[in-house]
């Protein structure tokens, strides 16, 4: 899947998914929640900050009229970016019921399920991927790369 594409700029990035195969993913996951909530109102809640380039390109992708919103959820660390441990996931599901929420899906663009520690459903997937430290496309290394346009390997830290 990998393009052979990279930037100068980000040293040690190896291409795991390029643009092209992001837009086709989006697009597929677009088009399964167009589907899916035909008819019904739609909140999107973007966790922020690793989520916010593939949720603008997702609202994009799904042919509904839809209302935006944005969470920050401080985790652990400074990583915010990926389905991983689940435990992230499970908080927000969490307060999401509590606060009343009739129907909450999940929408990753990366699980890692390897590194699950809390049981959690991601109803809408784009990728799995295996245990890598990962970058570009909103996910970050101490708040570097995230405006690189594919997502990528962290394969040596500068």
């Amino acid at each position: 899947m990998a393009e052979d594409f990279s930037v100068p700029w980000a040293p040690g990035v190896r291409v795991l998914y390029g643009q092209a195969a992001l837009a086709t993913r989006v697009a597929e996951l677009g088009s399964r929640i167009t589907a899916d909530y035909a008819g019904r109102a739609l909140t999107v809640l973007c966790v922020l900050k690793g989520a916010s380039l593939f949720t603008a390109d997702l609202v994009r992708a799904i042919a509904l009229p839809l209302r935006l919103e944005f969470l920050g959820v401080a985790s652990y660390g400074s990583v915010e970016d990926i389905v991983d441990t689940g435990l992230t996931l499970r908080f927000l599901l969490q307060a999401l019921v509590a606060r009343g929420c009739r129907s909450v899906r999940t929408c990753a663009l990366l699980d890692k399920p390897s590194r699950r520690v809390e049981a959690v459903t991601v109803d809408y997937t784009g990728f799995v991927v295996e245990d890598r430290f990962l970058v570009g496309y909103g996910l970050d290394h101490e708040e570097r790369w995230r405006n690189l346009p594919f997502v990528g390997v962290l394969e040596r830290s500068p």
